[in-house]
């Protein structure tokens, strides 16, 4: 007697502990993860945490109402989405409200206060020469600025020369009101007056565009004229500027135009307001290609933000940098404006040609970050005005969650219960099953927070309590399959080997159904919907794991065992109650005569 061979099928099968031990590593793996993490719990979305959310109106500039259309909104939406991402910000929704509003939700736990900061700043992003600067309210009385004693906090060099002998300016004022900043003894008149000096020669000695006709002939006496008002008043709103004040610095430089001198506010890198006085728009924000936070590890800098321009935005850079290069402190500084608030005031001390720059200073990670942020996402299409912040609670979300969860448990006992009444000692198999795969999707919800900023929120939930459906439906595929055969009167261990290849076909192609669809609404959708097909999608892909590395596995050691493969009535394999067939069996034909000539008379 000949044994059979085994083929490549069986001979893999002769082996499930493989699978089970390849599933068990992987869960102690991930789950150790999780502890050592320290991230033991999903992160929340808004709706289940609470957060923030801000209203956002756009505000049309005069005589652009037109400028207030789909196109703009959706690409505010956009950069103000990057904006968010760039800080760390996940789960949070960007997304428009009727035809001018944009509503922003960021969840609790996140760096939502920068993130407002970063959203809320939506006016346009400039390059501005600075022409005069000081400290500003109660701070005029104590130390002065980096920009005061000829230092600043930041520096621009050009990318290709940061090697080169780059120094700080010298201790030289630029004005006379530098010189006579006085002490705190010395009358106020005689501030003013200081002050008065120094606006003015800065507001003489603008290098910006705006300071020249644009042919490069000298403005006519009636411009003049109206030039020196212009100045007269700039004049004294630099002079009345308070930037210490939260209101007064609200309202400085409102209604400047970009080809407009202005003030404003900023602080520097001591936390002390200084207010500044500066030229027209050099370059615009629109005109920066991309900026990166960076750690330079070749000189002393430490963390710096590295600018690359447009083609047109290098040619005015150059110019403008060229100009300031000439002067001294504070004249040969730019200030990078967002929202009429100086939010960096580089110094420059050659022309930074090539289109590449880089501003560095005592930054630490998070500001420079910061600054690269504004400078790759501040310049919006629209102006908007904060209309509302509210705080959302957690609270209508966690009773939504609870009833949610509550369905959820009630529809799996459903489940279970169905199992045991209908399949009886296989439910054990697909008890096991559902327990691991909720298991795997614990853990990897729980660590894809920190990596990837995955949020669990209410439609996310829904996603996991449909995959409950999905998981069970696998479980009876392969336990149909396997009772098909017994019906066919297999035994047991020859059934669960001949179920599979057919069994496996359904579920990959019902679960690679189940994933496109997950697939396709997450790339259409936006907002929360996405967490429902993110989950969905995660959740299908695990029902392929478990069944391959534990379902099939688990039921060819248990089909190794007397209560399953003796088909006792409470295994849910008994083959009399499923019907089976009697076996198959071969009868012997009668041998038949040799062959021979045969007998006409027989014939």
């Amino acid at each position: 007697m000949v044994a059979p061979k085994k083929g490549k099928n069986a001979s893999a099968q002769s082996k499930p502990g493989r699978s089970l031990a390849l599933i068990l590593i992987a869960i102690v793996a991930l789950t150790g993860g999780m502890f050592a993490s320290g991230h033991t719990t999903p992160r929340l979305g808004i709706d289940l945490a609470g957060g923030t959310s801000i209203t956002l109106r756009a505000v049309p500039e005069a005589g652009q109402e037109s400028a207030i259309n789909k196109t703009n909104m959706d690409t505010a939406v956009e950069i103000m989405n990057r904006r968010v991402n760039g800080l760390g910000v996940s789960e949070a929704e960007v997304q428009t409200q009727g035809d001018r509003n944009i509503i922003v939700n960021i969840p609790k736990g996140t760096n939502s206060k920068e993130a407002r900061q970063q959203v809320g700043t939506t006016a346009k992003l400039y390059f501005r020469p600075v022409l005069a600067t000081e400290l500003s309210g109660a701070n005029a009385t104590g130390t002065p600025s980096a920009s005061e004693t000829g230092g600043a906090s930041d520096k621009a060099t050009d990318k290709a020369t940061d090697k080169a002998t780059d120094k700080a300016t010298d201790g030289d004022k630029a004005t006379d009101g530098d010189k006579a900043s006085g002490t705190p003894s010395d009358s106020a008149s005689a501030s003013a007056t200081s002050q008065g000096r120094a606006a003015s020669d800065a507001l003489k000695a603008d290098p910006s565009p705006s300071a020249t006709s644009s042919d490069g002939a000298s403005p006519s006496p009636s411009a003049s004229a109206s030039g020196a008002d212009a100045t007269a008043k700039l004049q004294q709103q630099y002079a009345a500027l308070d930037c210490t004040d939260k209101n007064a610095r609200a309202k400085a430089g409102d209604g400047a135009k970009p080809d407009e001198q202005t003030v404003a506010c900023g602080q520097n890198s001591q936390g002390q307001w200084q207010k500044y006085i500066l030229g027209a728009a050099a370059v615009d924000g629109t005109e920066v290609d991309e900026a990166e936070a960076v750690y330079n590890t070749q000189t002393a800098a430490g963390w710096t933000v590295t600018m690359k321009f447009t083609d047109k935005g290098s040619k005015k850079f150059a110019d403008i940098t060229g100009k300031l290069a000439q002067n001294q402190s504070p004249q040969n500084q730019f200030a990078i404006v967002l929202d009429n608030e100086v939010v960096s005031d580089p110094y420059v001390s050659q022309a930074l040609t090539g289109g590449n720059a880089e501003i560095s200073g005592s930054f630490d990670q998070e500001e420079a970050q910061s600054l690269a942020n504004m400078l790759s996402y501040g310049a919006l299409p629209l102006t908007f005005k904060e209309d509302s912040v509210t705080t959302v609670t957690a609270a209508l979300g966690g009773e939504q969650l609870k009833a949610g969860l509550i369905a959820g448990a009630i529809g799996l006992a459903l489940v279970v219960l169905y199992l045991l009444f209908y399949y009886r000692g296989l439910s054990f198999i697909a008890v096991c099953s559902l327990l691991v795969s909720a298991g795997l999707t614990y853990v990897i919800m729980a660590l894809l927070g920190p990596t990837i900023g995955f949020a669990l929120n209410l439609p996310a939930v829904c996603g996991a309590i449909v995959a409950i459906g999905i998981t069970a439906d696998s479980f009876i595929v392969y336990f149909e399959r396997v009772r098909d055969e017994i019906r066919e009167g297999r035994t047991l261990r020859p059934a669960v080997e001949r179920a599979w290849p057919r069994a496996r076909r359904t579920i990959l192609v019902s679960d690679f159904v189940s994933f496109l669809a997950a697939a396709v609404l997450f790339i259409v959708t936006v907002g929360k919907v996405q967490g429902f097909a993110f989950t969905l999608g995660l959740t299908t892909l695990l029902d392929v794991v478990v069944v391959f590395l534990f379902t099939k596995p688990l039921l060819t050691l248990m089909a190794r065992r007397k209560f399953f493969a003796s088909g006792h009535k409470w295994s849910g394999l008994d083959p009399k109650a499923l019907g089976a067939k009697p076996p198959l069996r071969r009868t012997r034909r009668p041998s038949r005569p040799a062959a021979g000539p045969v007998d006409p008379k027989e014939a």
